[in-house]
């Protein structure tokens, strides 16, 4: 059977999809990849974020600044994506990647939950879902979120945590983000955690061009490797297929309000 993916989670303004889009949305539409989530990381790539969406029929933005370049992220930059938020452009979906990281040297954590706060109350103040970054950070990470209550909540992407944390964001209201860690035998925990979470709560994504599956390592990953990941996933679970596939496309339909 044929089944309909939106990678939720695909970073396409990066090599090696910068000045090949055609040729990688029809790989990705030949395995059943029809949306990608493009998440911004910096400033400087709002506008090509922005371009891709509105050139690329399958692509949909999110705006964002992603904790690892804290150094990087000044006051201007959150002004400007207040600007673009406000601008509203068509196939703007979310604000993301924002987040925090304890896994990062000199990780300036102050600093990286000052902006976090910022960026959820522009998500909320522009009802807004947010795709979020979390590593060695999910507890401090759920309570910012307990203390934003962002209306429109949002997925924690690539979850590595524990059974635990992952309830206590979904118990929030939040997605858990599956991707290609689960193709790896050695990855036991994540494995079980997926296996184990309510199917309503979970989105298929890359990470494109990173997180590569098993198999592909040393290579960029990419956005027609969800349906890589979804085969995974059926490994894991008690539901058929059918019922998975669904069941992820509407998750992803519903968190952006995508049309079916």
């Amino acid at each position: 059977m044929n089944y309909v993916f939106t990678d939720t989670h695909c970073h396409f303004d990066f090599p090696p999809f910068s000045g090949h889009e055609n040729e990688s949305l029809a790989l990705a539409a030949q395995a059943g990849v029809r949306r990608i989530i493009v998440p911004a990381v910096t400033a400087d790539r709002f506008a090509q974020v922005l371009k891709l969406a509105h050139e690329h029929e399958p692509l949909f933005a999110a705006l964002g600044l992603h904790p690892l370049y804290i150094a990087q992220h000044q006051d201007e930059h959150l002004e400007l994506l207040a600007e673009c938020l406000t601008a509203r452009p068509g196939k703007l979906v979310a604000v993301g990647e924002i987040g925090l990281d304890l896994y990062m040297e000199e990780p300036q954590f102050d600093r990286q939950q000052t902006l976090l706060k910022q960026q959820l109350g522009l998500a909320k103040r522009h009802d807004l879902p947010v795709i979020l970054h979390s590593r060695r950070s999910h507890d401090q990470l759920a309570a910012a979120l307990r203390r934003a209550d962002v209306p429109r909540r949002g997925v924690v992407h690539g979850f590595a945590g524990s059974l635990a944390q992952a309830q206590a964001f979904i118990r929030q209201g939040y997605y858990i983000g599956v991707g290609g860690t689960i193709s790896y035998e050695r990855a036991q925990k994540t494995r079980s955690v997926m296996a184990q979470l309510p199917l309503a709560s979970l989105l298929l994504e890359t990470d494109a061009p990173d997180m590569p599956l098993a198999g592909y390592q040393g290579q960029p990953n990419r956005p027609e490797r969800a349906a890589e990941v979804f085969q995974a996933l059926c490994q894991l679970r008690p539901e058929p297929p059918d019922e998975i596939a669904h069941c992820l496309q509407k998750n992803a339909l519903s968190l952006f309000a995508l049309e079916r």
